[in-house]
């Protein structure tokens, strides 16, 4: 099933969750760590401290296993809503705003 997703972004765990998100400790994650990647690669930033994306789950209770795993530790208030199909999300590239926070 295909979802939209927003959240909202932790400022201060930002540097962890690039780290995490490029340093293969997310990708290497089975079954979901290379859709988290994909997903965060694709997110865009659409208010302040807010992203929104397009994630694939088949969980009965959507994005359960992410969210247990990884998302949990750097976003807050996750919201789901399952989509027909993906359009295009408007807003700046959430990876390039991470990659430029290495720093914290």
């Amino acid at each position: 099933m295909e979802y939209r997703v927003r959240a909202k972004f932790v400022f201060k765990r930002l540097p962890a969750f690039h780290q995490a998100l490029v340093d293969g400790t997310v990708a290497k994650q089975k079954p979901d760590g290379a859709e988290i990647v994909a997903s965060m690669k694709q997110a865009k930033i659409t208010a302040p401290n807010t992203i929104e994306w397009f994630e694939t789950c088949y969980c009965p209770t959507p994005l359960k296993h992410e969210r247990e795993t990884v998302y949990d530790n750097y976003l807050t208030d996750i919201e789901t809503v399952l989509v027909e199909e993906r359009v295009e999300i408007e807003g700046d590239s959430f990876w390039s705003f991470i990659e430029n926070r290495r720093e914290g």
